[in-house]
């Protein structure tokens, strides 16, 4: 089968200079509603991949993200949130991108084109069989992480990738591979637009539903969640009393005394 990206065909739009600022914005609108159907689509290929990722993190496991450009910044944006939002190590999720922590605010020419840095990134972390990677590149062919799975491959670590087009290069060196087809971008090429939000959804739902599994909601609510501001104080005041009937004061105090929305309730329910 012939490999065609479809994230660098035509946009479906013209002469956008053209356009009036509405219809700019109308039709990006336009565009991007087309995306989390398209995400839908791919959910039995999410669900297998987060499956492996919650079995590995179960066992003392670690997940890797690794990409280049948008999709790189993508991962480490999830990686990064994982630990203020449900109170896990930094060390669980983990996110790479080509170039190093400068190309996350600028771009590094020509980092994304070697096939020996992506493993090499990964071996700094001492990457094992324990751990998953999913690579993320929307269009399926970028070097660095294709080229860092290979390496997972030989070395028996658990693959999955992130893109948006069909039969990719990243794809086939994926065990557990992840298409999401939005088609092509309003901007022709410009794959940090629907490709990138495709991404996001799906990275949401891996590492949301990954902690989910892992015990650490309760309800619907973080409650293993950093208190690191003042909003989270007050979320994490708001949810113990709820939890428990009790009055602000009650729940402030509690909090205060354990430091996390869980020890407080847990605590609390055990007479302490």
């Amino acid at each position: 089968m012939t490999f065609i990206k479809t994230t660098e065909q035509d946009s479906n739009y013209n002469h956008l200079e053209k356009m009036s600022l509405n219809e700019l914005l109308t039709n990006i609108n336009t565009e991007d509603k087309s995306v989390p159907l398209a995400v839908e689509k791919a959910i039995p290929q999410i669900e297998v991949l987060t499956e492996q990722i919650v079995s590995k993190l179960k066992h003392g496991g670690r997940l890797f993200y690794i990409g280049a450009g948008t999709s790189g910044r993508l991962g480490i944006l999830d990686a990064s949130e994982c630990p203020p939002t449900f109170g896990v190590s930094h060390d669980l999720v983990i996110g790479l991108i080509a170039g190093g922590d400068s190309a996350i605010r600028k771009a590094v020419e020509f980092a994304e084109d070697s096939t020996t840095q992506g493993w090499k990134d990964l071996q700094t972390f001492n990457i094992s069989e324990q751990d998953v990677v999913v690579g993320i590149a929307a269009s399926g062919t970028t070097p660095y992480v294709i080229g860092a799975l290979k390496q997972c491959n030989q070395n028996n670590i658990i693959t999955g990738c992130i893109t948006c087009n069909t039969n990719s290069p990243l794809s086939n060196v994926s065990k557990y591979p992840i298409e999401v087809i939005v088609g092509p971008e309003f901007v022709t090429g410009s794959s940090r637009m629907k490709a990138g939000t495709a991404q996001k959804l799906v990275l949401n739902m891996i590492s949301t539903s990954t902690m989910i599994k892992l015990n650490k909601v309760k309800g619907n609510k973080m409650v293993d969640m950093q208190l690191s501001n003042n909003k989270l104080v007050d979320r994490g005041i708001r949810m113990i009393t709820k939890e428990l009937n009790v009055t602000n004061d009650e729940a402030e105090r509690l909090l205060s005394k354990y430091k996390s929305v869980r020890s407080a309730i847990q605590n609390y329910n055990n007479g302490n």
